[in-house]
């Protein structure tokens, strides 16, 4: 109570926000410039569990914006630096350090023990690989960057908004763009930008404000004018994300694609009888469906259990947003089972249509 005397009486957060905040798991890719403030917020602010993975090590040369580190630092991995710096600011939450690269091989399982992803890296390629992984597990994505005296902040795949690549769908080679060790940077600029991160973590954990989904702000730190850039969601570039997870790879991508042949509306299902609904959702995620029968299969043990599928039934396969269920119809197809669709709508938009009051008729 006296940790977080300051969230509790504030009346949009009280003690139930609070209990959020401590259920929350969030994970922080880079320790750097941008993760530093973004890990020093959540952990006051008692983020359950935070993970932090960074392969890289503490630099004299980062300590002029790292300001997690000191000199005692140096030489240190940064995850587990991190780590140990954080538990004397909260002992009370869990932090776990991945000291090593993210990567294709390892990006999907971590994204799917987390409920939030934070992009605090420094360049294009792990950018758009974390794009992807939270594209395939269906996570928030909080974007930062920055460049000499400015800085962006953005939201993406969040509640079915547009996703990095819908921004940014063509990925520059690395040498195009200089980064700080080139050009340097303004060493209070990642300060502002991990911190307005943090921030869109929070708001996303509690519910509350306006989340930067569909928007990119941008910030001046000569002027401090900031403008905002909006974003369209464009379905082309969330179709062609590349699928580097343990079942797929960038040779059956165009299998993939030609899952669209087999999307359907709940609507075209809800009154035939003879329908397998399928929920390939982990078994945590909300909203549960109600008002009609449901198989829950994790996308995650989806080959392990094609068991439960009804070889003789019609098979509509959903999931939050629309991904998953592609993915899951394109496995189900590639193991010879026909009659799958995979459903536009997502879970919240399903549940919402099954249990919407129907209009009754009045006779006259």
């Amino acid at each position: 109570m006296d940790r977080y005397n300051r969230h509790i009486i504030l009346s949009e957060i009280g003690q139930i926000g609070q209990d959020k905040i401590s259920a929350a798991r969030v994970l922080v890719v880079g320790a750097g410039g941008l993760g530093c403030p973004v890990l020093q917020y959540l952990t006051a602010a008692g983020i359950g569990t935070i993970g932090i993975i960074d392969y890289d090590t503490v630099e004299l040369s980062n300590l002029q914006r790292q300001v997690l580190f000191g000199t005692s630092s140096l030489g240190q991995n940064k995850a587990k630096s991190a780590k140990q710096k954080l538990q004397d600011l909260n002992g009370s939450i869990n932090i776990i350090a991945y000291p090593k690269k993210l990567t294709f091989k390892n990006a999907i399982d971590l994204f799917r023990k987390f409920d939030i992803i934070v992009d605090g890296t420094d360049n294009f390629e792990t950018r758009y690989l974390i794009n992807d992984a939270c594209l395939i597990t269906e996570k928030p994505l909080v974007f930062g960057a920055i460049y000499k005296f400015q800085g962006q902040v953005s939201v993406f795949n969040f509640k079915n908004g547009p996703s990095y690549k819908c921004a940014f769908p063509n990925k520059p080679n690395d040498d195009d763009i200089p980064n700080c060790s080139e050009v340097g940077v303004l060493g209070v600029l990642p300060g502002i930008i991990g911190t307005m991160q943090a921030n869109e973590v929070l708001k996303i954990i509690l519910g509350i404000g306006e989340v930067l989904s569909g928007t990119i702000l941008c910030y001046d730190a000569l002027t401090n004018q900031t403008i905002t850039i909006k974003v369209k969601k464009s379905n082309k570039e969330i179709k062609n994300v590349l699928l580097h997870s343990k079942d797929f790879n960038k040779r059956e991508m165009n299998d993939v694609c030609k899952v669209e042949d087999f999307e359907a509306s709940i609507k075209e299902f809800l009154n035939e009888e003879n329908v397998q609904f399928i929920d390939v959702r982990e078994v945590y995620e909300q909203p549960k469906i109600e008002g009609i029968p449901i198989t829950n299969i994790p996308l995650s043990s989806f080959l392990e259990n094609l068991d439960l599928i009804c070889i003789d039934k019609k098979k509509a396969v959903f999931c939050q947003t629309g991904i998953r269920c592609k993915m899951a119809v394109f496995l189900l197809n590639k193991h010879h089972i026909t009659n799958c669709y995979s459903i536009n709508e997502g879970a919240s938009e399903i549940n919402s249509y099954i249990n919407k009051p129907q209009k009754s008729k009045i006779n006259e």
